[in-house]
């Protein structure tokens, strides 16, 4: 039988699932706290044959997977996919490097390569720190005065990553955006997260009902899935805009994603179809 580990800080619901669906399998999960892990280099020995990195700490959770890919441990999704899709500037150039739609984007490297950057850009543009997610810290910039603003606070207040600026065309989107859950390289199902506001995380209020997957969605879905993974997929979760005149872009690409509340919106089991997915990998590396 395979041996499965979780890697979490925190049970949140995600993770409360997850055990619960490996329970029903049958498969026994050893979860893995990272504030506990202390690990000697070349002797640490995990006793399991996969990992499932669910980690609310992205920093936590890419040394950890370092330390049990070291040690012959199959981990989902493994350092080379959440390195990538923990940094917006590496998943914007694997999804161009892969010839994947997504917003017009721009990285400067000072304020006046910023500002001069969201003008070509043009208003209104969205500034996003390279590294975040839940929808914080976005900023949606209307005139060269709030530019001006917000690139002077982050070079101010700001740690280094916020010197770094990820600038990107703002999608005139119909109220709502899609978020397409993916496993392996199979969209297994998609939300639409509808708000009044421009950021429609649900973690920021937005509120799930079903999207059918279409083959338009499959097949972008599986085309980003692959240019993050090395051709090898993954569990993702990928953030779609309907952008007028062009159809569907890419705007986000997110290793640990949260599913709670797409459950009940789409009837898939998305815990279930992740436990067999893992344990299926954990076959073929055993």
């Amino acid at each position: 039988m395979s041996r499965v580990g979780i890697l979490c800080s925190r049970v949140r619901v995600e993770e409360k699932l997850l055990f619960e669906s490996f329970e029903a399998l049958g498969v026994p999960v050893t979860r893995f706290d990272e504030r506990e892990i202390a690990a000697r280099i070349g002797a640490y020995t995990p006793e399991v044959d996969v990992l499932l990195e669910r980690s609310v700490s992205t920093s936590a959770g890419l040394v950890a997977l370092q330390l049990f890919e070291a040690a012959g441990v199959h981990t989902i999704n493994d350092y080379a996919t959440s390195s990538v899709c923990a940094d917006k500037i590496r998943t914007t150039l694997a999804l161009s490097i892969a010839g994947v739609p997504q917003p017009e984007t721009e990285i400067a490297l000072s304020e006046e390569a910023a500002l001069a950057a969201i003008e070509r850009i043009g208003y209104p543009a969205v500034l996003k720190p390279p590294v975040g997610s839940w929808g914080r810290l976005l900023a949606r910039v209307t005139d060269r005065y709030a530019a001006e603003a917000i690139i002077e606070h982050k070079e101010v207040l700001g740690g280094v990553n916020h010197h770094v600026y990820y600038i990107q065309e703002y999608i005139d989107k119909p109220g709502r955006d899609i978020r397409a859950f993916v496993v392996g390289t199979e969209t297994i199902c998609a939300i639409y997260r509808h708000s009044p506001h421009w950021i429609t995380n649900t973690a920021r209020g937005g509120q799930a009902s079903n999207c059918p997957v279409t083959d338009e969605i499959a097949d972008i879905c599986r085309r980003a899935a692959l240019s993050v993974t090395n051709g090898a997929g993954g569990i993702l979760a990928i953030d779609l805009l309907e952008a007028p005149e062009r159809g569907l872009v890419v705007c986000e690409v997110n290793h640990t994603m949260e599913f709670r509340n797409s459950i009940a919106p789409t009837g898939v089991n998305i815990p279930e179809r992740i436990a067999l997915y893992a344990l299926e990998a954990a076959q073929v590396t055993a």
